[in-house]
């Protein structure tokens, strides 16, 4: 681990990539919470990241200092499961072209935004950053960490061979505004607060949620992350990736009862244990992030508060 990292100029020219989505909105807030002001975005229908002639032809014309790369393809158990090879192509040609098209137009810095599901299934909990690769993956998101750990190996291959300054940030579990509440393809706190919010509404007296309860998962609130974002890419350089978390795990029924309870929901919680659980345990070991100096702040009741309210202020995010 070095922290030899040279701080972003206020004025310098930052390309955030994906920043419609959860991720990488929130970027884009702390970025100007902290005073960077040349930030460029480009939407989907203005620049295809699949497409790699288009993606050289943006770096080659605006020469972005700086690049955080949050753009993906992503989705809950369900999506994972039906589509496995289009999660697959689609997140590996975005990161590859971004990554190689940063390398060829001389930026700076680039950083790279993975996902904890990158570790084993049964790796050593809490999960150190050295257990990548150590045994084998959950099969149900397998494909999106395939995809993941082949951009931070990318990064790590570049470091090595160009002596580029390209790290990598692993978050665990993200909630917040902006995060994607469809019924089916959507993580498991966004679903949890819509079934919830929806059953409120309807007056249902019961809900039911899939496997046991039993779980262990971990959560950051997207405003957290996006401020290590910023913190890693001012203070970090190294081969080795971050994890980024806030140390602290919750069985997915007490989510569910803390979700009820944000919510107002006082129904029965069902739970359908013909249903996958997904992998038992995801606890991040954030010792690396803390040494460099960083902490969490946003407590998880909190947080799903100020995503019910997101949820509540934005009727389109419900139709997604």
């Amino acid at each position: 681990m070095t922290s030899t990292a040279q701080p972003m100029p206020k004025e310098a020219k930052i390309y955030v990539a994906g920043h419609r989505g959860m991720v990488g909105s929130a970027i884009v807030r702390e970025l100007q919470r902290q005073g960077y002001h040349n930030i460029i975005t480009r939407t989907h229908s203005e620049l295809d990241l699949i497409r790699q002639e288009q993606v050289e032809q943006f770096f080659a014309q605006e020469k972005p200092d700086y690049v955080f790369l949050a753009a993906a393809k992503v989705g809950g158990i369900v999506a994972n499961n039906e589509a496995p090879a289009d999660f697959m192509y689609q997140n590996m040609m975005l990161e590859m072209n971004v990554i190689h098209a940063a390398v060829e137009n001389g930026c700076k810095k680039l950083e790279f935004l993975g996902s904890s599901c990158i570790y084993p299934r049964l790796a050593p909990q809490p999960m150190p950053e050295s257990c990548l690769l150590t045994s084998e993956l959950e099969k149900t998101n397998e494909a999106y960490a395939l995809a993941k750990i082949s951009g931070l190996k990318y990064c790590e291959f570049l470091n090595r061979q160009y002596g580029t300054d390209f790290i990598s940030v692993m978050p665990t579990n993200l909630y917040g505004p902006n995060d994607n509440y469809h019924p089916t393809h959507s993580h498991v706190l966004p679903a949890l607060i819509r079934r919830f919010h929806e059953a409120k509404v309807s007056g249902a007296k019961e809900v039911t949620c899939w496997g046991d309860g039993s779980p262990l998962r971990e959560f950051l609130y997207v405003d957290d992350l996006a401020n290590l974002c910023v913190f890693l890419m001012n203070h970090y350089s190294g081969n080795e990736t971050v994890n980024a978390g806030t140390g602290k795990e919750i069985t997915i029924k007490a989510l569910t009862e803390l979700v009820a309870k944000v919510i107002g929901y006082e129904g029965a919680i069902l739970w359908d244990t013909t249903r996958p659980n997904g992998t038992p345990r995801k606890l991040l070991d954030v010792s690396k992030a803390t040494q460099l100096g960083w902490r969490y702040s946003t407590e998880l009741e909190e947080g799903i508060r100020l995503s019910y309210n997101d949820f509540l202020n934005n009727p389109m995010r419900a139709e997604r």
